[in-house]
């Protein structure tokens, strides 16, 4: 543990952060690096509570209070190595992850949470500016092939630990960067490009190939992969964007939530858009459908644009106000946060639901017709909910961002491989992520659904134990969706 009376001498106190002012006038990264001797205060926060329920909390399984106490006693070096242990890409999650760890922390019952994420973030950071994160090639090869069709956080995962375990890989991206959502789904100012090209170049310097501007089951036909590879892991997301169709959705001004933030995205990484082809919310009344992550995504992207008013629809109640009792604990509280996005400038309206797009002469989205549901509380969710009569609204809308969720992956590539899915059309695997098919395996969102880049990188991980079982009959990799923590008489962690 870190001090045993840090928890009562030290107060919470997350990375600083550039003022919302600042921020919305460049579209980097706006959180700072935690200084040292700050970290070594939070780590000095974890306390000795004998069950390290933030370990649960995370789908990796994180060795959270170890690093904790190393970063307290200073020894960053050691801090890397643990990090490293269980998670691949610690500055993606750091940076990206709502962070369940902090909600199962013990102190998190009816204090402020040790700030986890924040110190995950300052180690690898680090960790990268003394240069102690270096390629880790294997020192021999089996002479197994794997083809990994996907370069998100599962697919790349996947890589680097079959590439470690001595197999040849290759990666299939169909984009023209690497780095699925990462790349092109989150936007810079959550997460540096550079941040993601950095660790990319790592593995390929450890041996992972990667092929840009390949779409698999397209003009690369599906067949290959069964002939060249011995094993084949599908990472391909869930990229199927639901769609609002109502009246009026043909108008020009209503966009995919993920079109606008991708383009976005191109434009941050040098890439020339036509202006009669840009989505641009400078000086317009901005309308984001979708209370989730990526509307606040697009709030802080139309916010940077210099937006004229941002409006967020959330067909849920509002949650209540957080208290210093976490009452869900150890399971995240559903409680009213205003993200970083939000904090920029927005209005937040809840129970609202979409009736039509209203449109001018010309054929351009003028303004958005909505209605609010009778949802009281929030217990009520779950049941059918009625519009409340004479309660419709006209609100201006000059361009409208629908961020509604996603369905689930593109089918053609799951066609071709004979791949069954689920009723609500994800790959079906067994356990381990195997498919249908045999030597075919499938981790990530195209698995889960939308979810979070911690339970992607965990899958990633876990079908690389699969695949390598599979190819040699045994693994000595780790898998962190099948293994469990045990705590020992003498305190000592076991995996």
């Amino acid at each position: 543990m870190g001090k045993p009376t840090g928890f009562l001498e030290f107060e919470r106190k997350a990375a600083p952060k550039q003022s919302a002012h600042d921020r919305k006038k460049h579209f980097g990264e706006f959180e700072l690096a935690l200084p040292v001797q700050q970290a070594q205060e939070q780590g000095a926060r974890c306390m000795d509570c004998g069950t390290p329920f933030c370990m649960s909390g995370c789908p990796l399984g994180n060795l959270i209070p170890t690093w904790n106490d190393l970063v307290y006693r200073n020894d960053w070096r050691e801090a890397i190595d643990e990090l490293h242990a269980t998670n691949n890409f610690p500055e993606f999650t750091g940076r990206t992850c709502p962070a369940p760890c902090e909600s199962s922390c013990v102190l998190a019952i009816n204090a402020p949470a040790v700030t986890i994420k924040s110190i995950e973030n300052a180690i690898v950071d680090r960790g990268f500016a003394e240069g102690w994160i270096q390629p880790e090639p294997p020192t021999f090869r089996t002479g197994k092939r794997v083809a990994i069709v996907g370069s998100g956080p599962a697919g790349l995962a996947a890589a680097q630990q079959l590439n470690r375990a001595g197999h040849s890989v290759t990666v299939f991206e169909k984009s023209d960067r690497l780095g699925g959502l990462l790349m092109y789904g989150i936007p810079n100012f959550k997460l540096a490009k550079s941040v993601v090209e950095r660790r990319i170049e790592q593995l390929r310097s450890e041996g992972v190939k990667f092929q840009t501007n390949t779409d698999v089951g397209g003009k690369f036909p599906a067949w290959r992969l069964k002939r060249e590879f011995d094993a084949v892991v599908l990472a391909i997301g869930s990229s199927v964007e639901r769609d609002v169709p109502l009246e009026g959705r043909e108008l020009s001004g209503i966009y995919p939530a993920m079109e606008y933030l991708t383009q976005q995205n191109r434009v941050d990484c040098g890439e020339a858009i036509p202006p009669e082809e840009r989505i641009n919310a400078e000086g317009k009344h901005v309308v984001v459908i979708g209370g989730g992550d990526t509307g606040a995504d697009c709030i802080g992207t139309a916010n940077r644009h210099g937006a004229k008013s941002v409006t967020q629809f959330d067909i849920h109640v509002r949650p209540p106000e957080a208290t210093e009792q976490n009452s869900a604990w150890p399971l995240v509280p559903t409680v009213y946060l205003d993200s970083s996005s939000h904090e920029e400038g927005c209005e937040r309206l809840f129970t609202m639901v979409t009736q039509r797009f209203v449109g001018d002469a010309e054929g351009n989205v003028v303004a958005i017709e909505s209605a609010r549901l009778n949802r009281k509380v929030r217990t009520e969710e779950r049941a059918t909910p009625h519009l409340i009569k004479g309660d419709k609204v006209l609100i201006p809308a000059d361009l409208i961002l629908i961020a509604v969720g996603f369905n689930y992956p593109e089918y053609q590539l799951l066609r071709q491989l004979e791949v069954e899915t689920t009723k609500t059309g994800k790959v079906a695997v067994k356990t381990g992520g195997l498919t249908s098919q045999a030597g075919i395996f499938a981790a990530g969102d195209c698995t889960r659904g939308a979810s979070l880049v911690v339970w992607a990188i965990a899958e990633g991980r876990s079908i690389a134990r699969s695949v390598d079982e599979y190819l040699m009959g045994e693994s000595l990799l780790p898998d962190p969706l099948r293994e469990t923590v045990v705590i020992d008489h003498e305190g000592i962690l076991t995996i």
